[in-house]
């Protein structure tokens, strides 16, 4: 009995957090549609409103918006754009910030989450997974002795919270593991074993 129960809820459970997620998703894109005029709303000429055409249109807007922004002028107006903005009280740093993280994150160029890092983690001799952020900047750097590295190390099973910490090189080992991998560990609690290393593939 117990056996068929806890089978049953395997298959369940991740299916209903699946749908539950997508749906989320789905219903705060779908908040785009109102920037639409009311008479193209579906509601009006079909009688229903249509699940997912948000999705369609904020791709279309942030695609659209990917292509201007790369020409000459889209450069320029966007370069204006983010002066503005932080010539802003209160905006500024707002902004500013969630530029920088957003830049980092997924900027071609970003470095961030590019490598696993095995290390030890809350106290030496207890091991854990972590991603490479890059290198101490500013005035920290003065006060540093030795090689360091930014280490994020994030918490399971929600990898979103985590701890920012500043080790040295010495004390990281750079694992043969892909950042996917690393994270589906993470989030498994150790349940889904990463598979071969990139350079076994």
């Amino acid at each position: 009995m117990r056996k068929y129960l806890v089978t049953g809820l395997l298959i369940w459970i991740p299916l209903v957090i699946t749908i539950w997620v997508l749906k989320l998703i789905v219903d705060t894109l779908d908040q785009s549609l109102l920037l639409l005029p009311p008479q193209w709303h579906t509601e009006n000429f079909l009688g229903f409103h249509v699940p997912g055409l948000g999705v369609i249109l904020t791709l279309v807007i942030v695609f659209v918006t990917g292509v201007l922004a790369t020409n000459f002028l889209g450069v320029r107006l966007v370069q204006l754009w983010n002066a503005i903005l932080n010539r802003i009280p209160v905006v500024n740093s707002i902004y500013s910030s969630v530029k920088q993280i957003s830049d980092t994150l997924f900027s071609s160029s970003g470095q961030a989450f590019r490598k696993a890092l095995l290390v030890q983690w809350p106290r030496e001799g207890m091991w854990t997974i972590a991603f490479l952020t890059g290198r101490p900047g500013g005035d920290v750097v003065q006060h540093l002795q030795g090689d360091y590295v930014s280490v994020y190390v994030p918490t399971t099973p929600n990898p979103t919270g985590g701890y920012f910490v500043m080790m040295q090189r010495k004390d990281v080992i750079e694992l043969d593991l892909s950042v996917d991998a690393a994270l589906k560990y993470i989030i498994s609690m150790g349940v889904v074993a990463p598979g071969p290393g990139r350079s076994a593939r």
